[in-house]
């Protein structure tokens, strides 16, 4: 397996996000994101950690780019702060904030580095939540004040923009199970932060076509193969559950086909939240789809998990051979699954995998970074994307979950997902085993 084998139009690149990079979490004007407080929380990250350093890529931006630029990598996704712009969550910009993405976004160019930006990952202003967050209708004209605050300053230099990252696990963890920011529980807070966060999609991409008719606009959705755990029917059909609510229910209203209520009767609550306009409001012909996967999921039946009557069973009670940092599964085939999955429905635009990494215990030994495991882990993933594109399937390009260790959400600093090293305490970085490799790979011509 070699680069050229993917085509001269496959888009290589690396993933991070603002919050779990940044620090700087007060500095300059910013104000407080709903993970900033939700960090401050007892008991809801592991180890206590927060995120008020993180890997200070707002002040070494220059040195992380530099990397990108040693290791071959010619695309940067990468989220912008919210509350860093707007720290009211609307009303009056934050201009050193700005000044920062500009020249975040000139530095890339400078290298010949194309930015790829998302425009929310997670980081909801806590003034904003204090309205009700995502459950408020009104997150939709606020998502369009900061939007509009962004394409005014770097529309003109960025091309490729993402609207939402992971909508299904943002409104799930955060809004449903309450393990993730801002940490709320239950349906009547899960219903209508799903039901924004679908129609946010679709009204963003909008207005980003209309600003800037010549960019390329997508969005980006978390997904994993779901298998039976049994030939069973009914763990058959729990896998179905699991699967709409997995992988289905955002994908499906953007391409105008509903939301899949007819496969998993416990949605039907979400129409509760529609108005009048909705249904027509809910698709958008998006220039690309972002797919994240990182494993499969085994389900089995149960009656005692209300709703979905389905449970996912863990990596380490089946005995798999291997298993992450996060107690996932490494099963590559996974990723073919999902952009098979993706590719089969009518009128998908083109597919990137905008994410896929894993994490593992690293250490530094003698100066360097031996992570044969994540090496192994990133060639049997793109050997499956390379399946996907030899036998004709709708993907254009991969990126790496992510470039320097960084805050890993409730699992705080335990979690390095990496192809650079950090030492938390000094910020030293060191490229890994993992990185040189994937450097090496993109370097061949």
């Amino acid at each position: 397996m070699v680069k050229a084998d993917f085509g001269a139009d496959f888009q290589w690149g690396v993933s991070s996000a603002a919050f779990q990079t940044e620090g700087a979490w007060d500095a300059d004007g910013k104000g407080a994101s709903i993970w900033d407080t939700f960090t401050k929380r007892k008991g809801k990250i592991r180890s206590a950690h927060h995120a008020q350093q993180a890997s200070d890529f707002y002040n070494r931006y220059p040195e992380d780019l530099a990397l990108i630029k040693e290791m071959y990598i010619p695309n940067f996704r990468f989220s912008i702060s919210w509350p860093r712009i707007l720290p009211n969550g609307t009303g009056k910009p934050n201009s050193k904030g700005l000044d920062f993405y500009e020249r975040l976004v000139d530095h890339c160019l400078e290298k010949n580095i194309t930015p790829w930006v998302t425009l929310y990952h997670w980081d909801l202003p806590q003034t904003l939540q204090e309205k009700g967050g995502w459950t408020n209708r009104d997150v939709l004209s606020w998502l369009e004040e900061y939007t509009a605050r962004i394409v005014g300053h770097i529309g003109d230099r960025v091309r490729h923009w993402m609207v939402l990252n992971e909508p299904t696990v943002f409104t799930a963890a955060g809004y449903f199970f309450g393990v993730h920011a801002p940490g709320m529980t239950g349906l009547p807070n899960f219903f209508p932060a799903a039901h924004h966060a679908a129609l946010a999609m679709g009204k963003i991409g909008r207005l980003l076509h209309s600003e800037l008719p010549d960019v390329l606009v997508g969005t980006t959705f978390s997904c994993s193969s779901i298998h039976p755990a049994s030939g069973r029917q009914r763990d058959i059909a729990a896998a179905k559950r699991a699967d709409v609510l997995i992988n289905r229910l955002f994908i499906e209203p953007i391409l105008g086909m509903g939301y899949p209520i007819a496969d998993l009767k416990a949605l039907t609550g979400i129409e509760k939240y529609m108005l009048a306009d909705d249904e027509r409001l809910l698709p958008f012909d998006f220039d690309f789809i972002g797919i994240q996967n990182y494993t499969r999921e085994v389900v089995k039946h149960s009656y005692f998990v209300p709703y979905i009557r389905a449970r996912l069973v863990p990596a380490k009670r089946r005995k798999v051979p291997r298993v992450t940092e996060m107690g996932w599964e490494v099963y590559p085939e996974a990723i073919y699954e999902m952009i098979k999955k993706f590719s089969d429905y009518p009128n998908i635009p083109k597919l990137y995998i905008t994410e896929n990494g894993t994490a593992f215990p690293d250490r530094i030994t003698d100066g360097s970074v031996a992570d044969h495991q994540r090496v192994q882990y990133l060639q049997d993933h793109l050997s499956q994307v390379l399946r996907a594109k030899q036998d004709g399937l709708n993907v254009h390009g991969y990126f790496v979950w992510t470039l320097t260790d960084n805050f890993e959400w409730a699992e705080g600093y335990h979690a390095r997902f990496g192809l650079v090293h950090v030492d938390f305490e000094t910020q030293q970085r060191v490229v890994k085993d993992s990185g040189k490799w994937y450097g090496a790979f993109l370097a061949e011509k």
